[in-house]
């Protein structure tokens, strides 16, 4: 009842968000006011949040000062932070140990048929008997059903049934009775179980009691039983725990906000086939380093990773008249086998080899479409095919090798290409890095790339004269990233007022920037993993090539914004499993809700309140359990909406 009264207040604060609102006047002289404010500014637009003391913090160094040390993240000492990954193992692996340590269904058929080892650690067995067993359960109900008829094939319907709900209730006694053991006796003997009965007890990991019975587990010891169930799923929980404790807790937030954004920007999805185990590397070896780099660069690094290639197709790619779509093999000198074994012209083709793959278009089109020129860049149909030809061999090994990058020549397109007017000759792999670079320094790629930073850090609708400037320091710095950064963050129009808390944040802005306004210890980020899937925004979840939108018009709407509200409230009342806020922090004034607010107010606004939203939170201090509860509704508010 009362979260169904909080979600009524949420939804009058919510109107706030898209009406202009006149602040109340705080208690500060006006320059203690604007050095306040501009110290906010920059933390609501160059991190994920000010924490408490942030604001202070950087008012004390100096806002220009602070904006440089954030564009050299090197810089930086991020240790602790680097401490909190520690735990995540495949943060460190390579594609080829992710494969060997969590393996896909190909493997575990590879090791069923006899063409594979069985691993000898008892972990790593159980993880590959139990995906066995689950395996041949599967082929036994398809056959029942190709092989089952009329009253026999039901019976083994209610069977199957049967089997289920006796498994569940044998994994839920079998909790029950070792959650009294120490952990480490917990998981050793799940270990010993047999495949059959692993398999019935993995399947209720999942739940509400899954989570009570890792508790106290080590890192190490909780994977185990998650890849028990699911071990491709081990990779993508902990990419996306660390994504949310970097953005948390590391100082080199600069750093991250670009990571996040190149990501969305080279986008590629976790649901696709294999590309989860490609993307641990991507983001650690291609999107990260070189996030504050030179454009080309990074461009180059996206085209040959393995995570891209996979999500866009492109490693299956053939050129038409290439040696692999005809068949055609080549002798010792590397040249075409001409049809009387001379050294003669290539021979007429009598027919398309019956396993080719074709030309695939797909990153062709995104090239030109999403990673430099814009939608609005001025190419035609034919330079998309053209720039596919170009891309025809650029492919990657297969998992036993770690899918590492390759050029192969028998898969490529030969003769020239002409793409946007320009005439590329044939010179295999070299073909694709001329593009990239001539992309790379075109002025439409500079505009477009230039516009989408100014849209992420000023505003939906940035000035065209600011991305003119920015553009042009772009084509002047040789695309340099960090340069491009520097104009806009000493640009006017960074600084404008009418720029001040005008951008709404997206989920992962909002649900990052609350924790780190509450100054909560995050021992477990699955639970905000799982907030932000319900908020529509599950990292590396984006399924088109689009990415997540940036502009408030995709996220505001009543039902997400009473989401919001009914988080923060969650989050404020220590209803947030793995979180704890920090009680101090939230309860500033002894127990008088009215001192309680005007701190609050100040601490996690800034002041930065309307009447309106101050009236409304004001009107429940009688009805409000706490002032972790007033505290939800600042952040829940219209005014910590935007930053």
């Amino acid at each position: 009842m009362q979260l169904r009264h909080h979600l009524a207040v949420a939804a009058v604060l919510a109107l706030g968000l898209g009406v202009g609102a006149r602040l109340v006047a705080g208690t500060k002289s006006n320059e203690e006011a604007g050095d306040q404010k501009r110290a906010a500014h920059a933390l609501n637009r160059l991190t994920f949040g000010p924490r408490p003391g942030d604001v202070q913090r950087v008012e004390a160094i100096g806002v220009d000062r602070w904006i440089d040390q954030q564009l050299h993240p090197e810089k930086i000492n991020d240790a602790a932070v680097e401490t909190r990954l520690g735990e995540f193992r495949t943060l460190r692996m390579d594609t080829r140990e992710l494969y060997a340590n969590f393996p896909p269904p190909q493997f575990v058929k590879a090791v069923m048929n006899g063409k594979m080892r069985m691993p000898s650690d008892p972990a790593k067995r159980a993880m590959y008997e139990i995906q066995i067993a689950r395996l041949e359960r599967q082929q036994n109900a398809k056959n029942d059903v190709a092989n089952g008829d009329g009253a026999g094939s039901d019976q083994r319907s209610d069977q199957r049934s049967d089997q289920r709900r006796d498994d569940r209730r044998f994994a839920r006694n079998k909790m029950e009775q070792m959650l009294a053991l120490p952990p480490e006796q917990r998981i050793t003997q799940v270990l010993k179980m047999p495949a059959a009965d692993q398999l019935a007890f993995a399947s209720a990991m999942e739940g509400p009691q899954g989570q009570a019975f890792t508790e106290g587990m080590t890192p190490q010891q909780k994977e185990t039983l998650m890849a028990l169930n699911n071990p491709q799923q081990v990779i993508a929980a902990e990419l996306t725990q660390a994504k949310l404790l970097r953005a948390i807790y590391s100082e080199r937030q600069l750093q991250e906000v670009m990571a996040d954004f190149w990501f969305n920007h080279f986008n590629v999805f976790v649901g696709k086939g294999q590309v989860r185990y490609y993307l641990t590397s991507y983001e650690r070896d291609v999107i990260r380093p070189h996030a504050m780099g030179k454009f080309e660069d990074l461009l180059v690094a996206t085209a040959k990773s393995p995570a891209m290639m996979f999500y866009l197709d492109n490693w299956l790619s053939e050129g038409p008249q290439s040696d692999a779509a005809l068949g055609i093999a080549r002798n010792g000198g590397g040249r075409r086998r001409s049809w009387f074994g001379g050294m003669s012209a290539p021979p007429r083709p009598r027919g398309k080899k019956k396993n080719s793959s074709g030309l695939n278009e797909n990153y062709g089109r995104e090239l030109l479409e999403l990673h430099t020129l814009s939608v609005a860049g001025g190419y035609t149909q034919k330079d998309v095919t053209e720039a596919a030809k170009v891309f025809t061999g650029w492919t990657m090994d297969g998992p036993l090798k770690g899918d590492g990058f390759k050029f192969d020549a028998r898969m490529h397109e030969p003769g020239t290409k002409y793409v946007l007017g320009r005439k590329i000759k044939q010179k295999g792999e070299k073909e694709g890095l001329e593009l990239l670079h001539l992309l790379a320094h075109d002025p439409r790629t500079a505009h477009f790339i230039c516009q989408k930073l100014a849209m992420r850090f000023v505003a939906d609708n940035p000035s065209p004269a600011l991305v003119t400037r920015m553009t042009q320091t772009y084509l002047k710095k040789d695309g340099d990233i960090r340069e491009v950064l520097g104009t806009l963050f000493h640009s006017p129009e960074f600084w404008a007022p009418e720029n001040y808390r005008s951008k709404v944040k997206t989920p992962l802005e909002f649900v990052v920037s609350a924790v780190r306004a509450s100054g909560a210890q995050v021992d477990d980020a699955l639970p905000l993993v799982r907030t932000l899937n319900q908020m529509g925004m599950m990292p590396y979840g984006m399924q088109p090539p689009t990415g997540y939108s940036m502009k408030a018009e995709a996220w505001v709407n009543s039902s997400a914004l009473l989401g919001r509200m009914n988080f923060a409230l969650a989050l404020t009342g220590g209803r947030v499993k793995g979180i704890e806020a920090d009680a101090k922090q939230l309860d500033q004034a002894g127990g008088d809700p009215q001192k309680s607010l005007a701190r609050m107010e100040d601490s996690l606004l800034g002041g930065d309140v309307t009447k309106q939203t101050h009236d409304t939170i004001s009107q429940q201090l009688g009805k409000a359990n706490g002032n972790a509860n007033i505290a939800g509704l600042i952040l829940g508010s219209p005014e910590f909406q935007r930053r």
